[in-house]
C-alpha cells in the first residue's frame, strides 16, 4: 500500500535521538532506525486494513443484517489484533475499541462498555442488533481516529520490541482460556494475529541479534512456525474453528507453544540492550 505524504515524512524523523542506547556492543541506536520505520509502515497498513472492514462490519450491523455481521466479527479483529503490541501507545482508544465487559463496573449494562466486545454481546449472546447502531458509530469513529493517529505516533523501540513479548504473556495468561471473546468464540482469529504482528517485530530485528545470538534466533523462529502448525489445524473455508469446540487437550497444546515464545521474547529486549 502507498503511504500518505505524511506518514513517509514522519518515518524520517525517527532519528537515533529518539532510540534508547543498546548496550550490546554490536547494535547501535542507528541500527534501530530501520526496523522501527519498516514496522509503523506496518501498522499503518494494518490500520487501513482495518478501517476498511470496520466500515463493512459496522455498515451490516447498522442495516440490522445478523448474520453477515457475525460472519465479519473474526475477520474484521484481526487487523486490530496485528498491532495490538503498541496498543499501550494509544491505550484510550484501544479502551474503547477492544475493553472488555470486566473493565467496566457495570459489565455488559455499563454505558462505557463499548467497542468490538459491546458489539459482539448484542450480536452473540442477545443475537439481535438491536440498539447497536450507536456502538458501531463510536466504533467506526474510534478506528478512524487511531488511522489518523499514527501518523504522528512515536513508536519507542523499548516499547515495540517489549510489546511483542507483553502480547504473548497475556495471550497464555488470560486469552488462552478463551475470556476475549467469550460470546462468539472467534478466538482463534485474534491468535493468528497476535502471533502474526509479534513475529512481525521478531523479524524485523531478527538480523540484529542473529549475529550474536544466532542459536536464539533459530530457537524462536522455530517456536513460531510451531504456534502457526498448530493453528493451521483448525482452518477452516470461514476462518477458523470456533474455539469452544477444541478439547481441554487442544488448549493445552496451544497454551505450552504460547508460554514457550512469551519466555523466548521476554529476553529479546535484553539482547538488543533495551532494558
Amino acid at each position: 500500500m502507498k503511504l500518505t505524504t505524511a506518514l513517509s515524512a514522519s518515518l524520517f524523523a525517527v532519528t537515533a535521538a529518539m532510540i534508547p542506547r543498546a548496550a550490546m556492543a554490536d547494535v547501535s541506536p542507528l541500527d534501530l532506525v530501520g526496523p522501527i520505520a519498516d514496522y509503523k509502515i506496518y501498522v499503518s497498513e494494518n490500520l487501513e486494513v482495518l478501517v476498511t472492514d470496520t466500515k463493512a462490519f459496522t455498515d451490516a450491523v447498522k442495516a440490522g443484517d445478523l448474520e453477515k455481521a457475525k460472519s465479519l466479527f473474526g475477520s474484521t479483529r484481526m487487523s486490530y489484533e496485528a498491532i495490538e503490541p503498541i496498543a499501550e501507545l494509544f491505550s484510550d482508544l484501544d479502551g474503547s475499541i477492544d475493553s472488555r465487559a470486566d473493565d467496566h463496573e457495570k459489565a455488559e449494562k455499563d454505558p462505557e462498555f463499548t467497542g468490538f466486545h459491546r458489539i459482539e454481546y448484542g450480536l452473540f449472546a442477545e443475537n439481535s442488533t438491536k440498539d447497536l447502531a450507536p456502538f458501531a458509530d463510536k466504533l467506526m469513529a474510534d478506528v478512524t481516529e487511531l488511522n489518523k493517529r499514527i501518523t504522528d505516533l512515536t513508536l519507542p523501540p523499548e516499547k515495540v520490541v517489549g510489546g511483542a513479548a507483553a502480547l504473548m504473556e497475556e495471550v497464555a495468561a488470560t486469552k488462552i482460556s478463551g475470556e476475549e471473546d467469550r460470546y462468539s468464540h472467534t478466538d482463534l482469529w485474534d491468535f493468528k494475529a497476535n502471533f502474526d504482528g509479534s513475529r512481525k517485530i521478531f523479524e524485523l530485528v531478527r538480523p540484529l541479534v542473529e549475529k550474536d545470538d544466532s542459536a536464539f534466533v533459530i530457537k524462536v523462529s522455530g517456536n513460531f512456525d510451531k504456534v502457526d502448525k498448530t493453528l493451521a489445524k483448525y482452518k477452516t473455508e470461514q476462518g477458523y474453528e470456533l474455539y469452544d469446540k477444541l478439547t481441554d487437550d487442544d488448549r493445552a497444546v496451544l497454551a505450552a507453544a504460547v508460554n514457550t515464545l512469551a519466555e523466548d521474547l521476554s529476553t529479546l529486549r535484553g539482547k538488543l540492550g533495551l532494558n
